[in-house]
């Protein structure tokens, strides 16, 4: 599609003029900044999650007005897993999917899982995991594992059936509180109602956690939560969660909350697990 302001082509112009290829370019840069940090940690595990821009961050991008739908609330519109099947955005996940493919089968970096954000359903998964086949990613070929974000009460309610097509979980307790409360934490007018310890919230980290333990699928938590919360990562050890990914600035904080949970959780049980940050 042509861009329809005059001034927006020559910007656009000016930023590929040395690049031949957009697309190969967009590759090539993405898998530089992902390879970076697989490289680092090879082999241990480093997992990537997809893009999960919404439509209004996608508008503000060079030329991205002309691309992207207006939508009235786009923390609950189009983002996540649902525009990677769609026309709109099928272009664009290929060649995620191709950065991806290049770092694991080129340069031999299989240590890189991958991670589909804002899923709303099994049934929407699949079609995920099928566009991502046609690029030539397959879940359980050389070893890819892909997990899911927990961050909507139906990967919640619908754990075991999530954990039948994931290989794991990521609790994103951003998403998930403003979902569980009806809060658009990106509105100023209601962000003073958004809170990660509400009981309701709580009570979704212990049916998300206990879900996956059930399914036999590891889960861990990426929001921010843990980093501000010392008693939220306490409690998410006490119902055995798998890892905990927090802020750098809260990492010492955090390794000392977590240690002696996890000390008082080994008095009372004969396995105790180690949690990893």
């Amino acid at each position: 599609m042509r861009l329809a302001n005059p001034r927006l082509r020559n910007r656009s112009r000016l930023a590929r003029r040395s690049q031949n290829n957009p697309g190969q370019y967009f590759v090539e840069k993405l898998a530089e900044g992902v390879g970076l940090i697989a490289g680092a940690f090879y082999p241990r595990p480093v997992i990537v999650r997809f893009s999960d821009f919404k439509t209004n961050e996608y508008a503000g991008l060079l030329g991205g007005k002309q691309f992207e739908p207006s939508e009235e609330n786009p923390m609950i519109g189009f983002r996540g897993a649902s525009r990677y099947y769609d026309r709109r955005y099928r272009d664009g996940f290929a060649l995620e999917c191709r950065a991806i493919k290049h770092l694991r089968e080129q340069v031999g970096l299989t240590n890189i899982k991958v991670m589909i954000p804002f899923c709303r359903s099994p049934e929407e998964g699949e079609k995920v995991l099928a566009e991502m086949k046609s690029h030539g990613l397959v879940r359980g070929e050389q070893g890819l594992e892909v997990y899911v974000m927990c961050e909507l009460p139906s990967n919640v309610l619908r754990a075991e059936e999530f954990a039948r097509i994931f290989d794991g979980f990521s609790i994103g307790s951003n998403d998930l509180t403003q979902m569980v409360l009806g809060v658009d934490r990106d509105s100023s007018v209601v962000s003073h109602l958004f809170d990660e310890r509400d009981p309701a919230v709580l009570k979704m980290l212990h049916m998300a956690i206990e879900g996956a333990k059930k399914s036999g699928r590891p889960i861990g938590i990426c929001g921010q939560a843990p980093s501000d919360f010392p008693e939220i990562s306490q409690l998410l050890v006490n119902e055995g969660i798998s890892s905990i990914s927090v802020t750098p600035d809260s990492v010492i904080k955090t390794i000392h909350v977590v240690s002696a949970a996890e000390k008082a959780r080994s008095e009372n049980s004969s396995s105790p697990q180690g949690i990893r940050l």
